[in-house]
């Protein structure tokens, strides 16, 4: 009989939580691989992500001994003691890789609780107001800022086309809540240029109209002008 086949090079695996967790984020799953590959993402986040890559990899471990497993009942191989003796030996294999998988699974849910905690609230009682400083971080990204990375210190810097320089914690917040994507075709060394989401942008264009309207003060040299009674 042909050996068995290797197991193929690990790489991420759809698995049933990715939705739960792109919900929970406002990011997709390789966006959030890619954040923790920057070391952006803070503790929580960075955990989730690490917990996700273990799940990822046990998928591949179940889905390898199923492709194996089919293979060895498609009728390729003659049937016969050794056939027997490789499916009873993969079918443990299955069995344990999917033990695996589902104790990645427990952690990941576990990881992934606090994060669904903090944001039932925003998502029971609709989209949270923008405060005046997110909503000037917002306008100074929109007119074009980028994500800096010192090539010494790795200290991360949010300088902005308009001369201001955002903390780079609050840009963080501002990605977590969905409202900035950064571009992470750049490397941080010489700037990933920062964009508003469509998230972002709504709620940038709802904080703008929501503000009350100003009453233009009055010329000088003018008096306030007032209801003219009607002659008798």
């Amino acid at each position: 009989m042909p050996p068995e086949p290797a197991p193929a090079p690990v790489r991420r695996a759809i698995s049933p939580l990715d939705h739960r967790i792109e919900a929970a984020t406002g990011h997709d799953i390789d966006t959030l691989w890619a954040y923790r590959d920057r070391g952006v993402l803070d503790e929580t986040h960075a955990h989730l992500v690490d917990r996700h890559r273990e799940l990822a990899k046990a998928q591949v471990g179940v889905v390898f001994y199923l492709k194996l497993l089919n293979r060895l009942s498609s009728g390729e191989f003659g049937v016969d003691d050794a056939l027997f003796t490789r499916i009873d030996r993969t079918v443990d294999q299955l069995e344990e890789a999917t033990d695996t998988r589902d104790a990645a699974a427990r952690t990941v849910n576990a990881a992934l609780d606090p994060i669904e905690a903090a944001g039932a609230p925003a998502s029971t009682q609709g989209p949270s107001p923008l405060s005046t400083d997110d909503q000037a971080a917002l306008l100074s990204i929109a007119g074009g800022a980028k994500v800096h990375a010192h090539l010494l210190t790795g200290r991360m810097s949010v300088p902005t086309s308009s001369g201001t320089r955002i903390p780079y914690a609050h840009l963080q917040q501002l990605e977590a809540a969905g409202l900035v994507s950064r571009d992470l075709s750049h490397p941080a060394e010489s700037g990933q240029p920062l964009a508003l989401t469509d998230t972002g942008r709504a709620a940038l264009i709802r904080a703008r109209k929501s503000r009350p309207a100003a009453t233009p003060p009055p010329r000088p040299g003018t008096w306030p002008t007032k209801p003219t009674r009607p002659h008798r």
